[in-house]
Parts: C-alpha cells; structure tokens; sequence
C-alpha cells in the first residue's frame, strides 16, 4: 500500500478526491454525519478504478524494463463491464505497452467506445461478466498475454494485489480527511471485492480493534459475497439477470478480498435496482445537502442500503446505528456511461 501511495500520487494530475459531507441526510437518518467519498472525477476516468488497473499496468512494465524487456511489446488484457477497462487501457496507453479488453455483451456501447478511445483493442463476448473472464484466461494462456484482473483465484494473486493496493490511496486520502469524524459504520459497494478489500485492508491497518463496523452492499442479483457467506467458502453465484449497476454484476468473489473481508465484515446486505435511478437524479440535483453529485448507478448503492436501513428498525438496531454515528459511503463513479446516465437523469423527480 505504501509503494502504491509514493507512485500514484506523484502521477500527473494526481489529487485528493473529496470528501463531502451531507446534513440533510444525516439529518433525515437521525445520525451525526454522513460522509460520501466522491470519485467521479477520479484522473478523469471517472471512477475509483482509476487507481488499480493503471497501477498494476506500470508494475508489468517496470518488471519488463527490468528484465531488459522493450515494454511497447508488453500486451496486457482484462475482461470488465467498462470501468476496470478504462483504467487498464488508460494504463496501457500512459506507458506505450498494447490493451486487449474483453467484454461481454450486456456493456454498452458507450464503455466499450471509452476503451477503444485509449486505443485498446476491445473483444466483445456472448454471456455475461464471468463468461468474458473465462474467454480473456484462455487467450491470455494461448497468446502469452499478462492478465491485469481485479479478482484472484487460485495461483492469480500478485497483479490483483497490486490492484487492491492501488485502491488503499482511496482509503489513504479518507484517513487524511476525516478529522474528528472518524467513521463508526461503512457501507462498501462489493463486485469481486477488490475495492471494499483495498480501502478496508488501510482503514484496519490504521484503526486496529477499533476498527468501524464494515457492511457489504451488492445487488440482490449477483450476491456473491452472501452466498459465500452461508458456505463459508468463496461460492460462484449464477447471474440470471443483469442489474443496472454493472460493476456490481460479478458471480465470483476474489479470493483476496475474501480473506480481508470474511474477517472484518459486520453484516452483509443485497439491493434491488429500485433506488438506483430516483437516488442518482436526487444526488445529481444536490437534495441531500451540499453540491450537486455526479453520481453513477453504482455509487448509489451504499446510499440505497442506508434508506432501507432507515425504514426497517430491526435492521437500524442490528447494524448499530445511533444517534451518534458517522456513515461512510463510496461514490464509486460519475457518469461513466453518459448516454445512460443522461436518460435516467431526465427522469421524474422523486422525493
């Protein structure tokens, strides 16, 4: 975490995304604060991927120039629903090596368009997120190429550790920002896990036993990290249909945040698709206090676990929340697929 601290933020362009604070909404929920780490401009990638993919890519390269390698001849690849993409290629580009991008055929045009705009080489595949996965091990076996995946599995670890260590800067910059409201509850958006690992491998490094209570949020249909939970064993989840919020539509945990998260976890919720696009318009139209926030379908969802929260008071006392607490949530991306974000903002108003 250290090395991805002294190298992503001397990168050009390198800044602290912010921390906003929102008093409407704590005031609604009875908290003393709630806290949103916004990274909708994140290197201007628009997300918190911005600091995994890119990362992991400069390791590769500086391991190829050390080996005496050129590394222009250096093809990394990844299999993504559009963020991690981006930051591979972004990656890729920076330092004059090639990205091949698998992605399945529910991403839009629009990602896929954001990737080759970085000049990667993007290979769409039938299935869904974990069907482009298996596609892009295959090619990458066959074709001598480096996988740069935000998940591990088993004899896959190092380049997904650089990946979660490029998160940990997230999870750096929050510590420097929280001052005399350190969080007592975090809601953490969890796909493979690889993020909720990285900002909570930093936070428990730093707070120890008084570590905040973490609680996953992931979308009711790609619930991986519950299942794992009942078995107590990373379990596959069968993904029959997408949800809005892409990044969050993943089958399979990663074995390393597995084993950050299945220690430190205090509950585990899933969500509906329900609140995604009336939570987005209200974020973007600035009614939970503060300014307005860019935020993408994912970013809602530690928001959307909060409301439900809110309204079912068995689930408020299970999770401890008071009157005294501070709420941590991720903004994890902006509008990172502008067509779709456009369309839900020009939805009705709610309240």
């Amino acid at each position: 975490m250290q090395a991805a601290w002294d190298e992503i933020s001397n990168w050009p362009g390198y800044s602290p995304t912010p921390l906003h604070r929102m008093p409407d909404l704590a005031e609604h929920c009875g908290v003393r604060a709630v806290l949103y780490k916004d990274e909708s401009h994140r290197f201007g990638l628009g997300s918190f991927k911005a600091l995994g993919g890119a990362y992991a890519v400069a390791r590769l390269v500086k391991r190829q120039s050390a080996a005496g390698k050129d590394p222009s001849a250096l093809i990394v690849t990844t299999a993504t629903d559009g963020n991690h993409g981006r930051s591979v290629a972004w990656g890729a580009r920076r330092l004059g090596c090639t990205a091949k991008i698998f992605i399945h055929q529910h991403v839009s045009k629009s990602r896929e368009q954001a990737m080759q705009a970085l000049g990667a080489d993007v290979i769409r595949v039938d299935g869904n997120y974990d069907a482009s996965l298996a596609t892009c091990r295959n090619e990458a076996e066959s074709q001598g190429w480096e996988i740069v995946s935000d998940t591990s599995w088993t004899g896959y670890r190092e380049v997904p550790l650089r990946v979660m260590a490029g998160y940990s800067v997230l999870a750096r910059e929050l510590l420097a920002q929280f001052d005399d409201l350190r969080p007592s509850h975090a809601f953490l958006p969890v796909g493979v896990g690889g993020m909720a690992g990285g900002i909570v491998a930093s936070l428990w490094q730093e707070m120890g036993k008084q570590l905040c209570n973490i609680i996953s949020v992931e979308s009711d249909r790609a619930s991986c990290f519950q299942a794992s939970i009942a078995a107590n064993s990373p379990t596959k989840f069968d993904i029959a249909e997408e949800t809005l919020m892409a990044g969050l539509s993943c089958g399979e945990v990663s074995q390393l945040a597995w084993e950050i998260l299945q220690p430190t976890l205090s509950h585990s919720l899933t969500i509906t698709d329900e609140a995604v696009a009336p939570l987005m318009r209200l974020l973007g139209r600035g009614l939970f206090g503060g300014l307005p926030i860019e935020a993408g379908e994912c970013s809602t969802a530690g928001l959307a676990a909060l409301l439900a929260a809110k309204r079912d008071p068995e689930l408020w006392r299970e999770l401890g929340l008071r009157k005294d607490s501070i709420v941590l949530l991720i903004g994890t991306e902006g509008a990172t697929d502008p067509e779709l974000y456009q369309s839900i903002m020009n939805g009705p108003n709610t309240t």
